[in-house]
């Protein structure tokens, strides 16, 4: 007696489940997939193009950065405006644009922003080299790392105003020691980031420059230092954050022009809106040096990363 069901249609009956079973996978996955793809252009990844797109100009940047300093300023004058503070405490934002242009009018304000600028340049630059030099030399030597190192730690730690008197009794009140003391605060910054980029710097694309016969200073300055561009970049821009804290305080002290002075002076005077504008000046410029600094490091970067 034959079976009711041969072999043969029991394997066809099983291969036709078996594509039935991948048919319905094969749906589901695409229903997935296309699930997934309606998430996507309604949620997340969408909304960060869209953000990327604000944030990838400069323009764009620049308006989303202003947006909470105009918030501040309208909160600013709503508490001047509901009498929160005294005028000799916060005067109103009109006061302090007055103050500012009563001392443009006579030509000050922009003396005071020259002098200052002057300082923090000159200061920059000459604590930025010293700062280049001395970390690279400490990052490459193991004996220089050894013997100055843990002097350099030990000055590192002096604050800022400790230095003033000193530099006082022996460079007088003149620009010599405003313009050391900046120097003094612009230096460590750079020194520690090029000493400790130096020090990890890739062994592997050191001896790759020694066999192409670069030694000593060569080697630095055509493989060790491009290799570490964004550490000096970051350094350069604390020095001149530094820069301009030292500047405040060497003018605090001993000056009669600059924005640190005209800070002591509108305290001394009881001149608030006058003090609220140095701040807000030195504020603004110190902001647009970073910026020019910025423009530099992209180029840097673009050119020997």
């Amino acid at each position: 007696m034959s079976p009711l069901v041969s072999p043969e249609h029991l394997t066809s009956a099983s291969q036709r489940a078996d594509e039935a079973v991948g048919r319905r996978n094969r749906g589901a996955t695409t229903a997935g997939r296309g699930s997934g793809s309606g998430t996507r252009a309604g949620g997340g990844p969408a909304t960060e193009r869209g953000t990327r797109g604000v944030l990838g100009t400069p323009g764009g940047r620049a308006v989303v950065g202003l947006l909470l300093p105009v918030v501040l300023v309208i909160a600013w004058w709503a508490a001047t405006a509901a009498g929160l503070f005294s005028p000799v405490q916060l005067p109103s934002p009109a006061s302090v644009i007055s103050a500012g242009i009563d001392l443009a009018a006579d030509g000050s304000l922009w003396h005071h922003i020259a002098i200052s600028v002057q300082r923090v340049l000159l200061g920059f630059a000459i604590g930025g080299v010293l700062g280049l030099v001395i970390g690279s030399i400490l990052g490459l030597s193991t004996w220089a790392d050894a013997v100055l190192a843990p002097l350099v730690g030990a000055i590192r730690a002096v604050p800022s105003l400790a230095w003033v008197p000193l530099l006082i009794l022996w460079m007088g009140i003149g620009e010599d020691s405003k313009i050391t003391l900046v120097a003094i605060g612009a230096f460590f910054p750079i020194f520690t980031n090029v000493y400790a980029a130096l020090k990890h710097v890739d062994p592997h694309l050191v001896e790759a420059g020694r066999a192409f016969g670069y030694h000593g200073l060569r080697l630095l300055r055509t493989v060790q230092l491009p290799a570490v561009v964004p550490s000096v970049f970051s350094g350069l821009r604390l020095a001149l954050a530094q820069a301009w804290l030292f500047l405040v305080a060497a003018e605090l002290i001993a000056s009669s022009m600059g924005l640190g002075w005209l800070l002591s002076d509108s305290q001394n005077n009881g001149r608030t809106d006058r003090l609220i504008l140095a701040i807000i000046l030195l504020a603004v410029i110190g902001k647009l040096t970073d910026a020019i600094l910025g423009l530099v490091e992209q180029r840097a970067i673009r050119r020997w990363s």
